[in-house]
């Protein structure tokens, strides 16, 4: 039941944001109480092919929770955290070619991380957050 909701839940909010104001997202199994031995893995994707060891790394800089420090990977992009807040944290491409910038909104809930891929400055970054915080709500009402 849970990864019938889940995937439903995805599927309608990815057809309604990816492309725009979104280029890409990435739905992550994650749960920090779990054991060690669980992987984390790739729940959804869309607009970027994730390998499993690029994802391996994401959760690593997660775990080890050193974002005002380090800066992660997401396909050819390297991302530097700009702002973090209680559940989320946002970031900014420092390779980019776009003249407008690229950024990414990172939620996590209590059993995925999303992140919500974007291209531009002050205005995308706000249509993506509250893109990222629709699905994130729909998932909390789940627990998820």
């Amino acid at each position: 039941m849970e990864w019938a909701f889940v995937h439903k839940t995805w599927d309608k909010w990815a057809s309604s944001n990816i492309g725009h104001p979104l280029k890409a997202a990435l739905l992550i199994n994650y749960d920090p109480t779990g054991p060690s031995r669980l992987l984390s893995t790739i729940a959804e994707q869309e607009g970027i092919k994730a390998s499993p060891v690029e994802l391996n790394h994401f959760v690593d800089f997660i775990k080890r929770n050193k974002l005002q420090t380090e800066s992660f990977i997401i396909g050819s992009n390297q991302y530097l955290v700009t702002s973090i807040h209680e559940n989320w944290f946002s970031a900014r491409c420092i390779n980019t070619s776009k003249p407008a910038g690229e950024g990414a909104i990172v939620m996590q809930t209590a059993a995925y991380i999303l992140v919500a891929l974007y291209e531009g400055s002050i205005g995308p970054a706000s249509r993506a957050m509250a893109a990222a915080d629709r699905l994130t709500w729909h998932l909390g009402r789940k627990n998820l």
